[in-house]
Parts: structure tokens; sequence; C-alpha cells
């Protein structure tokens, strides 16, 4: 039994770690880089592992800017003027908020602070101090509890259960101070998550966003860890969830991706049987994220998330052609799902990337015929 399943071990790391590869009768294989057959990733104008940005799904100047006048001047106006002036029920206040409190979140973890030491995050202290009725920074800070405590505690000990109550509250004093704004209800969904709302008190919850935002996709994302079966609900209730939301997506919504997310999250741990990408409930889900992508507004801010996700699964179900045409558009951007799971986001991205590139090369593909 251990050598099957050290064979098995090896069969896994033969597909995961394949650093490089090449055409020939149209079979993949592994060879030195640098080799004449070897498919470059580079030929096709993609970045350098190395300059892969990991902060982010896909382009936002004005946040990254701003977050760079923050982090160098320890100042928080910028960022109170720039959530101010971002939609309330949009997509983008919700990314906006999560990149400000992982900025505040990630400094203090590289400075914790000491006695000489002021700590990581602080311009975010003085931000809830200077402006206490600021819906903006009472939301930032909300979400930073909420990353403090799956970052720093770990579920069911004393110290997660007293910051996600922190943050429930902070959520409650974020919501008085902009009664419209659906984000401090979507931050307490992982609140809820972790304190095991039971469901009565979740749907409550719930009812809250779809009464400002029901077409938010960030926040069924977010309401779909909820149903998942490693949390507080099961395979079918998070498949019924999504597929629900699909059903009732507007037109040129991304919602219809929906099933795809619940598949990604309850994909098997070990899968040795390559079919399972091929299969029916997979290449239905696929079908509807392409749609969505094709039918979604080229500015809709969750469009990247959806265009990640899919080339993770058109890259295992061995549809190079379209996994390259979702490549062209979020190359240079991978702070998205599946990647952010990994220690190395970059690095994930660049190996399904090169799998793509390899298997289109190994059909006949080209960069002259790369699909626009």
């Amino acid at each position: 039994m251990a050598i099957l399943w050290a064979l098995m071990a090896l069969l896994l790391l033969s597909f995961v770690l394949l650093p490089v590869l090449r055409r020939r009768r149209g079979v993949i294989e592994q060879v030195h880089p640098g080799h004449p057959d070897a498919a470059d990733p580079a030929d096709y104008g993609f970045v350098r592992e190395e300059e892969l940005d990991i902060r982010m799904p896909g382009p936002d100047h004005d946040l990254l800017d701003v977050l760079d006048l923050v982090q160098r001047t320890h100042d928080h106006r910028a960022a109170a003027q720039l959530l101010a002036g971002t939609e309330i029920a949009g997509e983008l206040r919700w990314q906006r908020v999560q990149a400000f409190a992982g900025a505040a979140a990630l400094e203090l973890q590289q400075r914790p602070g000491g006695v000489s030491e002021t700590p990581g995050g602080q311009w975010l202290r003085v931000w809830r101090a200077e402006q206490p009725k600021d819906a903006g920074g009472a939301a930032v800070h909300a979400e930073f509890l909420v990353q403090q405590a799956w970052r720093t505690s770990t579920p069911g000990t004393d110290d997660f259960r007293i910051i996600m109550e922190e943050a429930r509250d902070a959520c409650g004093q974020a919501a008085l101070l902009s009664p419209g704004d659906p984000v401090p209800y979507i931050i307490e969904l992982s609140v809820a998550r972790g304190l095991h709302y039971g469901r009565p008190e979740f749907e409550q919850l719930w009812l809250k966003i779809l009464d400002r935002a029901p077409a938010h996709m960030g926040a069924h994302l977010a309401a779909l860890h909820y149903w998942c079966e490693k949390w507080h609900g099961s395979r079918e209730t998070a498949y019924s969830f999504a597929e629900a939301a699909a059903a009732r997506a507007p037109r040129g919504s991304l919602l219809a991706a929906m099933p795809l997310f619940a598949v990604f999250e309850h994909l098997p741990e070990v899968n040795l049987v390559a079919s399972f990408y091929q299969s029916e409930v997979v290449t239905k889900a696929v079908h509807g994220a392409l749609h969505a992508v094709h039918s979604a507004r080229e500015s809709d801010p969750m469009l990247a998330h959806v265009r990640h996700l899919l080339v993770f699964f058109l890259v295992r179900s061995e549809r190079w052609s379209e996994a390259m045409g979702e490549l062209i558009h979020v190359d240079g951007h991978v702070g998205a799902l599946p990647w952010t799971l990994s220690a190395n986001p970059a690095a994930e991205f660049a190996l399904y990337r090169a799998l793509a590139v390899a298997g289109y090369e190994a059909n006949g593909g080209s960069p002259a015929t790369l699909p626009g």
C-alpha cells in the first residue's frame, strides 16, 4: 500500500511540477529550459513571472496609486477620498475596502511594533480616530478585523472569537454610517461563517444585502463559502445557491458564473481521473462562465475574477485555445482564485500559463493564431 501511495504522489508531482513543456506528435512532454522545442510564454507577450502583480485580479490604477501614496506617506486622506468617490453599491467599493484592509493587515504583520517602532497600518488607526463618522474608514476597519482574525487566530479559539465579535460590532457601526451600503453586511458574511451563525440568522443578513445590491457578485461569492460543505452547508446546498443566483442573473451579469465557483469549492483534494474536468457538471459550469464573460461589460470589476478561474478549469480540461483566450485578458495580475490559495501565486499562475501555451502549440497554435 505504501508503494502504491508513493506512485500516486509521483504521478501528481509529474503534473504539478512540470516546468517546461514542448510539442511532439500532439503529446505534451518535459524538456529542458532553453530547448528549441520548449513552449515560451514570452513569445505571446506575457509578463515575466517575477513581474506578475499578486495584489489585484486586474488593473485598478486609481487604487494602486492611492495605496502607494498611503503606504509611502502614512496619510489616510487619499484612501478616504477614493472610497468617498466610489459608488456605494458597486463591486469596486467592496474590492477597494478589501485592498485597503489587506494592506493594513499585511503592514501590521510585517511591523508589529515595539518600544521604539510604530506598528504597521497606523494610518488606519489614525483614520478611524480623526474621522470616526467616515463610512469608508469604518468599513475598512471592520474588514481589517476580519482579516486579522483569519490571519492570526485559529477558528474555534477564544482569540478568534474575540476578534470576530469586535468585527461584528464594527460592521454594525459601518452600516449605521452608510444605511444603503451593502459592504458592511458583506463583511459580516465572513463573521457569520467564523462565528457559526445559524441558518435563520444568516438568511436575515443575506436579505439585507439583497435589498441593497441583489446582483452583487462579490457578495454572492462571500455567501457561497457559508453554504459550502467545509463550513455550514453541503455540496448540494452550495450548488443550489449558485445555480439559483445564475438563474436570476440579469442580462450581462457575471452571476451566471457562480456554479463554476461552487464546483471549485468542492473539488476533490486528490483527483487522478483526468476525465473529471470533462464531466457534465464541470462542462456545464464552464459553459455558463464563458457565456457570462462574453456577455459582461469589459469594465466589470469582477470580470478578471471569473477569467482567472476559467483559466484553471480550461487548462485542466485541456481546452487550450479557450484558455489562451482568457490568459491574454488577465495576464499581468494574479491576485485572484485559484492562485491566491498558493504560497506563491505568481509561480502557480505561471505554471498553468506554461501548460496552456504548450497545449496550444501541441495542437498547432502559435502567436500568429492567438485568439483575440
